[in-house]
């Protein structure tokens, strides 16, 4: 991204240091005839080298192309939104073309998956290629596989090869979200993966409240959780609406309680309760937020909330997709959820009622001390390399292709759409090594602002450009651009990104002290715990005995949780 760097690729090979590579391999192969003396096809020292790179000394370039070209294996685990244009295939598409184009690898998959989910067909046949030795050279895991395979001394230490070959802009971005994100890759000092960074930023819980009801009933902004109950009811019992029935709610949630849309994390955060996220104590040591008394108030209220009618009476039977009929049904003017929620599911309220509109707030405090909005790690994948790979700096170089063709000062809008946008695919998903930058969204939000402040679209780049020409279209009235209205609400002046702005200035986010594989208790008894909370919680919203909760906490500890904070502190300590 411009703004994010001030460097170029020129001044970057001039400050890298000189380094000597030898050729690693099989001291006896036979050296390969007729290659480009002067390619940069640098191998990595002490780490199986391809037996024919050159031995060639001067700056690394982290976009060099191997010559002759390089062949090298992983797995893909898809989903049903992996589109293509007519021809293509997860196979042969833009990336794999620039792949062999301009860093002259050739990808070869031995095995292809659809199904991404946690505890989906790609986890599990993960599982299985771990359990019988049957992997690629480039293997992308969860955090638990990863530990398995380190565990099981099967992968490569990256640790000179990351430093060696990834470019300062990939390695600003590895950064951007904090150091848990390296951290969590590395063991005993050495980093044995590469994360796919997100945004922990991204993921904080905000208020969305829907303003046309909130200036029909004359109602104030939300300035604490006070406020937020005087909505809810307002938004339940005076027909904010105007149809003369009964028919709305004040609170929307899932029947998951946690996450994405309609979710109940910034209500608790609200009360300084933390749910699945592992806190400090007075002591020091880590403690686990689902069962802190914090957790007990909040649950209280919204027991209350619940009986007065502000919260969906069928909330316990429906999942994120159903609660959010409410909302494009326009049954709902209020919810906590995340910065994307205008894209879904609130740009359907919109295409049915072109007089609604949404804002989000920052989450509010129950009392005198400020709400804190508390995210995870935002790594979902780690790419891990099988000993003796040859040119495991590969890995590297495709990553630092993929974050300069999306927001490096190289890249241009044509380049940028070939490879993200073009045809209204998801280009993005077909690269099999990936990191993003955390502050891309909020990047996003400050410049597209400034450009509509100030008319100037020049310092945009192309992601940033593509943006604004949707917000555009729908601020210039044109029917069927509702789509426009989302992105304008997320990147807009007054976006949600304005929310996040906020955080960030104010310091305020908080992340989860624990960011390392799941411990053995955790693989043992974590799915077991997490169910018995879901239904505790959500009988006590619906009515059970709030001293349920006592016993809830009791049964945690007994069942696992005790053992689980052992070890989560034993690794606390260790870190």
């Amino acid at each position: 991204m411009k703004k994010m760097r001030g460097r170029t690729w020129v001044t970057v090979l001039l400050v890298m240091l000189m380094v000597v590579v030898s050729a690693c391999g099989n001291s006896g192969e036979k050296k390969e005839e007729g290659g480009n003396k002067n390619a940069n096809t640098q191998g990595s020292e002490g780490s199986g080298g391809t037996g024919n790179e050159e031995k060639t000394e001067g700056p690394i370039d982290p976009l060099g192309k191997y010559d002759p070209p390089i062949e090298i294996s992983t797995v893909r685990i898809v989903n049903d939104t992996y589109k293509y244009a007519e021809g293509e295939s997860i196979e042969n598409n833009a990336w794999t073309r620039t792949l062999q184009e301009k860093l002259g690898i050739t990808l070869k998959n031995k095995w292809v998956v659809s199904g991404d989910g946690p505890g989906g067909q790609g986890e599990q046949k993960m599982n299985v290629s771990i359990a019988s030795g049957d992997l690629p050279d480039f293997i992308p895991v969860n955090s638990r596989q990863l530990k398995q395979l380190v565990e099981a001394d099967l992968l490569m230490d990256l640790t000179d090869v990351y430093e060696k070959y990834a470019s300062p802009f990939t390695k600003e971005i590895m950064n951007q979200d904090g150091p848990n994100a390296l951290a969590s890759a590395t063991f005993d000092g050495k980093l044995m993966a590469i994360p796919n960074t997100g945004s922990a930023m991204d993921g904080a819980a905000m208020i969305w409240i829907r303003t046309d009801w909130l200036k029909k009933l004359n109602l104030p902004e939300p300035k604490t959780m006070d406020d937020v109950f005087k909505i809810s009811e307002a938004f339940t019992t005076q027909d904010p609406d105007g149809n003369g029935k009964p028919d709305t709610i004040g609170i929307s949630l899932n029947k998951d309680l946690y996450g994405g849309y309609a979710s109940i994390d910034g209500f608790l955060n609200g009360y300084h309760a933390y749910p699945r996220q592992w806190i400090k104590d007075s002591s020091g040591k880590l403690v686990f937020g689902s069962v802190q008394p914090e957790m007990k108030q909040a649950l209280a209220k919204l027991q209350e909330l619940y009986k007065k009618g502000q919260i969906d009476r069928e909330f316990g039977v429906k999942d994120g997709g159903k609660a959010a009929e409410f909302a494009a049904a326009g049954r709902v003017g209020l919810h906590f959820g995340t910065m994307s929620n205008p894209l879904w599911p609130l740009v359907d309220n919109k295409k049915n009622d072109k007089n609604a509109q949404w804002q989000s707030y920052p989450i509010v405090s129950v009392d005198d001390k400020p709400a804190q909005p508390r995210v995870g790690l935002a790594v979902g994948t780690y790419y891990a390399v099988l000993k003796e790979t040859k040119n495991p700096e590969a890995l590297l170089k495709v990553i630092n292709l993929f974050v300069e063709t999306g927001w490096g000062e190289t890249t241009t809008p044509e380049n940028y759409a070939e490879h993200f946008t073009k045809g209204g695919y998801e280009r993005h998903k077909y690269i099999p090594f990936q990191t993003w930058p955390a502050r891309k969204n909020l990047d996003i939000h400050l410049h597209v602002s400034e450009a509509i402040k100030s008319g100037d679209k020049s310092k945009l780049n192309p992601e940033e450009t593509d943006n604004l020409s949707q917000i555009e279209a729908f601020l210039s009235g044109k029917e069927g651009t509702e789509l426009g209205w989302g992105y304008e609400r997320i990147f807009g002046i007054d976006g949600s990104f304005k929310t996040i702005n906020q955080y960030v200035n104010d310091n305020s986010i908080l992340m989860s002290e624990f960011y390392g594989a799941p411990t053995q208790t955790m693989v043992e008894k974590d799915a077991t715990l997490q169910k018995m909370e879901l239904e505790v919680f959500s009988k006590i919203i619906m009515g059970d005995s709030i001293d349920n909760f006592d016993k809830f906490v009791t049964d945690w500890k007994k069942l696992g949780g005790d053992k689980i904070t052992e070890e989560v502190n034993a690794w606390y300590a260790a870190k």
